[in-house]
């Protein structure tokens, strides 16, 4: 998509001053077009209609686009919550690796290891909604030490079977995570559609609105471009929860690799 591609390209401040040059520069344009074009439109007999519409269209723009980033806006911190999660519970992993003997406790750090390396490799593509072979590798090694640990105490038992359950978790995480990218791609064709319609009647109401003085039409229509754009921006940057600046990042996960390097 090319929402993904700009994102994943283009540095964000381009992308928001593209969009102001574009949206506002196009905006005035077609001012001085209509202006010219229409010179009677500067006596201003029809401002009382169109304040009308600006106001009627303004609200269904501000409510439409603030419903859409609110959406995105949860999908990014959804994303969030849950790649912090998976952390927490790797990290705990890792602790409770004192509770095994020594040889089931080196070889099951060294495989967790592997496997979150293997999952912050993974992440650009799984943004995507793709998975890495060697991911799964490294998942399917990950149960494999747990299983061949033989526990010798009551709480090795419970440490193990905590620990099973916790690598369910964070293994659901990451197909969670995998799905998510693949499905959350931002507003469909159709929103884009509503958002672009939205979008050009707010500015063709401020560009037919009739002043005798031509720089207040210029600023007027102006600022209601540069309004537009910096929607437009918002709902671009969080159309990806995995993809961009404002998107969830492995940190988390890069978190755990520190602590099992470290212990």
């Amino acid at each position: 998509m090319l929402s993904q591609w700009i994102l994943s390209y283009v540095p964000t401040w381009l992308v928001l001053v593209g969009l102001v040059i574009v949206v506002a520069g196009g905006a005035v344009l077609a001012e001085m077009y209509v202006r010219h074009r229409f010179p009677r439109l500067k006596g201003g007999e029809h401002n009382d209609a169109i304040r009308f519409a600006f106001g009627v269209v303004g609200f269904v723009f501000a409510f439409f686009t603030g419903f859409v980033v609110s959406a995105m806006w949860g999908q990014v911190n959804n994303a969030s919550v849950k790649a912090r999660t998976e952390g927490v519970v790797a990290v705990q992993m890792a602790s409770d690796l004192t509770v095994f003997d020594k040889p089931d406790s080196d070889h099951i750090r060294q495989s967790l290891l592997e496997y979150e390396r293997a999952a912050v490799a993974e992440w650009p593509i799984a943004a995507s909604g793709h998975s890495l072979p060697e991911a799964d590798d490294a998942r399917k090694r990950l149960y494999t030490a747990y299983e061949q640990v033989q526990p010798h105490t009551d709480t090795q038992k419970t440490f193990l079977a905590a620990s099973f359950s916790n690598l369910d978790k964070i293994s659901q995480a990451r197909t969670e995570r995998i799905l998510q990218g693949r499905s959350d791609v931002g507003p469909p064709w159709s929103l884009w559609v509503a958002i672009f319609l939205t979008s050009g009647l707010l500015l063709g109401c401020a560009i037919v609105y009739g002043e005798d003085e031509p720089a207040l039409n210029y600023t007027v229509v102006a600022i209601v471009g540069v309004l537009v754009a910096a929607n437009l921006f918002l709902v671009v940057e969080l159309s990806h929860p995995f993809i961009g600046k404002r998107a969830t990042s492995p940190e988390p996960l890069n978190a755990v690799i520190q602590v099992l390097s470290a212990g």
